[in-house]
């Protein structure tokens, strides 16, 4: 779960790969059937743009990967080690930690904190889970595996796509140094299926958003949909998501086309906005919504329409595009593997282990890491993270979890 396997792994996926669907809409083709069959493909304007947004996908992708190369270290100095042998103060750490984080999910003010050690214990939980499931220990098992699932019904109930797959990628990670051939030779039919089904339930799901219904009834209908009657409808759901939802390759290609012909570049004002986001609300009342900012950019390109309910913000390679351009996307993109390689780094270096340091404090604390947000968001989850990360650390050194090496 080290960036250079699992954060790359996931950019590349999301960032280049899924653009074949949208590009394949574009061809003519739905799936592998040609629609317009016999009609002469014609370049256009828009083939230009979706070319020149894949080279710069492809462009970030080297540059992160170049980032976190140049600042992986060889071996990692390890500043903490357990006081005490077994894993069982993961289960009190999971289940303090998922507690807190629960709780400061009903404060406005403390979202900051509340989703990135709701995380930690859900990767406490996973951890547990597989130990206990490999080392046939009950108590880990049951423990880890409760949570967990109790975690993954919540996220189908949720009407999101993103929480139910990096639920299963989480745990297919933590499983694969176990079962690596078992973990390869299943990915590709788990992925079709989540592919095939998923958009259609959570369009379902999503019925309860309204209030009309509630979100165990919605799910329900949501399975007596997934059927081979509704085979039509299915299709038509998934291929909208593959090609306009699971890639914005096509927002990408409506921000270059805006974006300098239409509006300069906007240099150092999203950075600015973001920097002004790191300011507790508390301290500054009058602070702007960094959902509304993020999204005037959104709507002032025509991506998306104010009055209607989506939410389309930007990734890093776009936000870096419409600040400085594609020299802004490789050196953007380079700080933020180096960023992201060291992050993990320093976790494994204070919490003493891959296992602590990387696999649970790091890809939850960051987890909003893995492919990127806007600026504004993006910044936050960085500083804040860092700021949870070195709390955790003097945590539970205090509490004597943790004790200093002394090489």
């Amino acid at each position: 779960m080290r960036p250079i396997f699992l954060t790359q792994l996931i950019f590349a996926g999301f960032m280049c790969t899924t653009s074949i669907f949208y590009f394949m809409d574009h061809l003519g083709y739905r799936y592998l059937t040609e629609v317009n069959y016999g009609a002469q493909f014609k370049e256009s304007e828009q083939t230009a743009l979706i070319a020149s947004c894949q080279r710069m996908s492809l462009l970030a992708h080297a540059a992160l990967v170049t980032g976190m190369l140049m600042v992986q270290k060889n071996r990692i100095t390890i500043k903490s080690v357990k006081t005490f042998e077994g894993d069982d103060f993961l289960i009190w750490l999971g289940i303090i930690v998922f507690g807190i984080g629960s709780l400061a999910q009903r404060f406005s003010g403390l979202s900051q904190i509340a989703l990135p050690l709701t995380l930690i214990g859900i990767s406490c939980a996973a951890v547990l889970f597989v130990k206990g499931f490999n080392t046939k220990n009950i108590k880990y098992l049951g423990i880890g595996a409760t949570i967990f699932i109790l975690n993954f019904i919540h996220a189908s109930l949720s009407g999101y796509k993103e929480p139910i797959i990096i639920n299963i990628i989480v745990i297919a990670c933590i499983f694969f140094p176990y079962y690596k051939k078992l973990i390869l030779y299943s990915a590709i039919p788990v992925a079709y299926v989540l592919l095939y089904f998923l958009p259609t339930y959570n369009n379902t799901v999503r019925q309860s958003w309204s209030g009309e219904v509630s979100a165990e009834e919605a799910q329900n209908q949501a399975f007596d949909n997934l059927n081979s009657k509704n085979e039509e409808q299915i299709e038509d759901t998934n291929w909208g998501f593959l090609t306009r939802r699971l890639s914005e390759i096509e927002m990408f290609t409506q921000f270059v086309e805006y974006v300098p012909d239409h509006h300069p570049y906007y240099d150092w004002e999203i950075v600015e906005n973001s920097l002004e986001g790191l300011v507790p609300r508390i301290f500054w009342a009058g602070k702007p919504n960094m959902e509304t900012v993020s999204m005037q950019r959104v709507y002032d390109a025509g991506v998306a329409h104010q009055m209607s309910t989506v939410s389309a913000k930007t990734r890093p390679v776009v936000d870096a595009y419409l600040s400085w351009g594609i020299v802004g996307v490789f050196f953007f993109m380079l700080l933020y593997g180096m960023l992201v390689q060291h992050f993990s780094d320093l976790a494994e270096s204070l919490f003493g282990s891959y296992e602590l340091g990387c696999v649970i404090m790091f890809n939850s604390i960051f987890q909003g890491l893995w492919r990127g947000n806007n600026f504004e968001f993006m910044f936050n989850n960085i500083f804040w993270g860092y700021v949870i990360m070195w709390f955790l650390f003097y945590l539970l050194r205090t509490i004597k979890v943790l004790k200093p090496t002394f090489d």
